[in-house]
């Protein structure tokens, strides 16, 4: 009787701990901002607001961005992914890889390259062609956030795709039905909750988006980057705040109105990676139309990643481009342990994040607790907040006790943590509902507590999961900038930040060293990860058998 009474004081004490982690490091942050925007001095006022509507063209400017980027990014994607799927399996393998690779997106990457190539001193438009343009402005911030989601975007889309039933191809074929028709009727239509997740997304990220403005915008500015200056330059954090809230609501109201659709389709299945091979003529004009956009993106965003190679491992000198090792020299200057703090980050991050995930799967699917729906939904605020909105709220609530951290490697740290969780609690929920019931009550007819059931049942059941949840808070955290960007002091910078500032400054061979040196650690940790979980799984295994046997 005790031992029971015990384990149900345990499983009281984390389920409390879950909601409260939640409701403090999620809600509370969230809410501080929109107290911050109506109450200036201490009084409630509404004079920011109406200073921020009044201002038609950074409305228009941001607004018009994240029409015009979401409206590419689907586009783009949408080829991408058709192309992959009527390719043979040696394109889509190779596309496969290239797709993963750049999804290992340092923040800025894409404008760095951007500038290398396309610049007024760029490798193409000067040195090749001979021309002095100007490239920044309004069309090069919203082709670089292209870009920079095209290889999430065109996976996401790949993987609608890849649950296709091809019967249905094949019944189209045997009426007759031409490449173009199928693309038309039934591939395009097939993705239609995927363009909708791609939409979102890339609206969203565009919206909070300051970065990409900043280095190639130009005189071309949105709320995102205002709000940046407000609290960096000049120290307002109430209008920082307002114009975090006017961002918000717009892409608060578009979620709700698309995200049952989106929300309706199993996350899990479209994990579960196969390969479709579509035996289609390749001819018709729409056919030829996807796949010159698609080889044109896809030899875009190489050029761009090998832009980012060549600069780290190049110099210009008397005019000619000189292959050296000088700008890694001269990065140990401005990284010094930064490298190590980064990577510490990320895997407090990784394994922080992926058990929270796990956790709140396992109580809401599993256990089927009806108070952690409404810690679950909390938990997904994050996937619609603004980085820098998120992070402002860090700054506003975590600045004055009872838990004054600000200043800190702990805010940084649970900042990071807690942006990322929409995802782990996404994926684990999804495969919470895969996890086999029967071992689970073989575990409880035996004896076995919520622990045993969790570690000996769920864990190795929803290891693939895992492994994704902590590849994808890893890389997050080491390519973050925007939700960070007001937490971190001087002296406890990370990589990304660092980035940020040198490519301002205009070293941008240094740049491109922080950018390649990110890209790395990145494909390491998911290498090694790979590794360890294989290894850990064979061992559950043999464990398994001798189980079994005895």
């Amino acid at each position: 009787m005790k031992k029971v009474k015990a384990v149900n004081i345990l499983d009281f004490f984390v389920a409390l701990s879950l909601a409260s982690l939640v409701i403090i490091f999620i809600l509370l942050p969230f809410l501080s901002v929109f107290k911050e925007s109506f109450f200036v001095d201490g009084s409630f006022s509404l004079n920011y607001y109406k200073e921020i509507l009044a201002n038609k063209t950074l409305l228009t400017n941001t607004f018009k961005m994240g029409i015009l980027t979401t409206i590419f990014a689907c586009i783009s994607a949408t080829c991408v992914a058709i192309f992959y799927f009527l390719s043979g399996k040696k394109t889509q393998a190779f596309i496969i890889g290239i797709l993963s690779l750049t999804l290992i997106s340092p923040p800025f990457v894409s404008s760095l390259s951007y500038i290398s190539l396309f610049g007024r001193r760029g490798l193409i438009t000067y040195r090749l062609l001979g021309l002095n343009i100007y490239p920044y402005g309004m069309w090069g911030v919203v082709f670089m956030q292209v870009l920079s989601d095209l290889s999430l975007n065109s996976l996401l889309l790949i993987g609608f795709l890849q649950a296709l039933d091809l019967n249905v191809i094949n019944s189209a074929r045997s009426l007759g039905a031409t490449t173009d028709n199928i693309i038309l009727d039934i591939i395009i239509p097939s993705m239609r909750n995927g363009l909708k997740a791609v939409g979102l997304l890339s609206f969203f990220r565009s919206l909070s988006d300051f970065g990409t403005p900043a280095i190639i915008g130009g005189r071309f500015s949105v709320l995102s980057l205002e709000s940046y200056f407000e609290v960096i330059a000049n120290g307002n954090l109430s209008k920082a705040a307002a114009m975090n809230v006017v961002i918000l609501l717009p892409t608060l109201l578009i979620y709700l109105i698309f995200s049952k659709d989106i929300n309706s389709t199993s996350l899990a299945q479209h994990n579960r990676s196969r390969s479709n091979q579509v035996d289609l003529k390749k001819s018709g004009l729409v056919y030829y139309f996807v796949s010159i956009l698609a080889i044109f993106f896809i030899l875009w965003i190489l050029s761009l990643y090998g832009s980012i190679i060549l600069t780290a491992f190049s110099k210009m000198k008397l005019g000619k481009l000189v292959f050296t090792l000088d700008n890694f020299r001269e990065t140990k200057f401005f990284i010094g342990d930064v490298v190590y703090r980064s990577i510490a980050y990320s895997l407090i991050s990784a394994v922080g994040g992926s058990l929270l995930g796990l956790l709140i799967g396992y109580y809401l699917i599993i256990r089927k607790n009806k108070f952690m729906k409404v810690i679950d939904l909390i938990a997904n605020l994050p996937y619609i907040i603004p980085g820098t909105f998120f992070g402002l709220g860090y700054l506003l609530f975590f600045r004055s006790p009872p838990i004054a951290i600000t200043g800190t490697s702990a805010i940084v740290v649970l900042n990071v943590l807690f942006k990322q969780l929409p995802f782990s609690t996404r994926v684990q929920n999804a495969a919470m509902k895969d996890v086999d019931k029967n071992t689970l009550n073989s575990i409880r007819d035996l004896g076995g507590s919520y622990v045993n059931e969790l570690v000996d049942g769920v864990l190795p059941m929803t290891k693939s999961a895992i492994m994704v949840t902590m590849i994808n808070a890893f890389t997050t955290t080491m390519t973050t900038v925007g939700t960070i960007i007001f937490l971190v002091y001087p002296g406890r910078k990370v990589l990304t930040l660092v980035m940020f500032d040198v490519i301002q400054s205009g070293k941008y061979n240094i740049g491109s060293v922080i950018a390649f040196y990110i890209i790395l650690i990145c494909l390491a940790f998911n290498i090694l990860l790979r590794f360890l979980m294989g290894d850990w799984l064979e061992k559950f295994r043999g464990r398994k058998r001798d189980f079994n046997v005895s």
